[in-house]
């Protein structure tokens, strides 16, 4: 399903795995089983352990990557109540526009979720990575609520921005699901902080001053963050990370000021830094290969930091 040398033989396996895989979840009380051999595939409980979201990522070549899901609900009896998930991101130019459902999902591979309340109604939001294409990769902060009848629906009016016309990296339209794109090595930090109870990712800008070519995003040091608040994801546009000390107001280590201007000094010294970062994690990639030549691949890199 991950190493086959064709594609037309990691779908064949993808769709062997798939069926074999719902054979197993119709075992009576499989919900609590935790399937900890399948290495390839992200299984998150929800919160209130009410229902179990499974996702793992087929790859034809290095252009076309498209997401397998399904959601297996808690059930009384310890029966099978499964709602698989169809990856539409193809057919679609505006994935953050609507809510959609189960055959209509924008895929990503799951690596956390949390949940909220708006009144009565609990929230569920899923943050998730998609390897998306040759030159870019993407990060998603989706919703998912249940109506009366306990179907699942993806996305929802959640998210609140103040107005910024310098950002292009935000949609200036209500959404109802999140995503930032960013260029394939960076590495892009987009995950729950537990102590500020925040979600915070790091702030983006095009390394060529290209902002409308969203694979030339990088991180420039500082970042972002949504809080909940009033029943809703409220976007914090610039976090402090730096701390002088007692008595000292705290600083942070972006590339832009406040006008929006390049510090280019800056620039360059974080732009050596994340080089001999990647280059230290090759040599170790290549040590680690040598090593484990026949150890199967693992969920994607980006997500295992978290």
């Amino acid at each position: 399903m991950i190493n086959g040398k064709h594609w037309f033989l990691r779908f064949q396996a993808d769709s062997l795995f798939t069926r074999g895989f719902v054979r197993a979840l119709k075992v009576s009380n499989s919900f609590y089983y935790p399937f900890d051999s399948i290495t390839t595939v992200s299984k998150l409980y929800a919160p209130d352990s009410s229902f179990r979201i499974y996702t793992w990522q087929m790859m034809r070549d290095y252009t076309y990557y498209r997401q397998r899901g399904a959601i297996q609900m808690r059930t009384k009896d310890g029966s099978l109540r499964l709602f698989p998930l169809f990856d539409a991101s193809s057919f679609t130019n505006a994935p953050n526009d609507s809510i959609r459902d189960t055959k209509n999902w924008i895929g990503a591979i799951y690596y956390k979720i949390l949940m909220n309340m708006d009144g009565n109604k609990k929230v569920y939001t899923l943050l998730g990575y998609d390897e998306n294409g040759p030159r870019s990769n993407k990060k998603w902060m989706d919703i998912i609520t249940f109506d009366e009848d306990g179907i699942p629906h993806f996305g929802g009016d959640y998210f609140r921005f103040e107005p910024n016309p310098k950002d292009t990296t935000k949609d200036k339209k209500p959404i109802f699901r999140f995503n930032v794109e960013y260029k394939k090595e960076a590495r892009m930090r987009f995950t729950f902080d537990k102590e500020t109870n925040q979600i915070v990712l790091d702030h983006l800008i095009s390394e060529t001053d290209e902002p409308e070519n969203l694979y030339t995003n990088v991180p420039d040091g500082s970042y972002e963050a949504f809080k909940w608040n009033n029943n809703h994801w409220e976007h914090i546009s610039k976090l402090p990370t730096q701390s002088l000390g007692n008595g000292n107001f705290p600083m942070d280590n972006a590339i832009l000021d406040d006008d929006g201007n390049v510090n280019q000094a800056k620039l360059e010294e974080l732009t050596k830094k994340n080089k001999a970062l990647q280059d230290e994690e090759s040599q170790d990639e290549k040590k680690s290969s040598k090593k484990k030549k026949a150890q199967p691949q693992q969920l994607p890199a980006d997500m295992n930091q978290y």
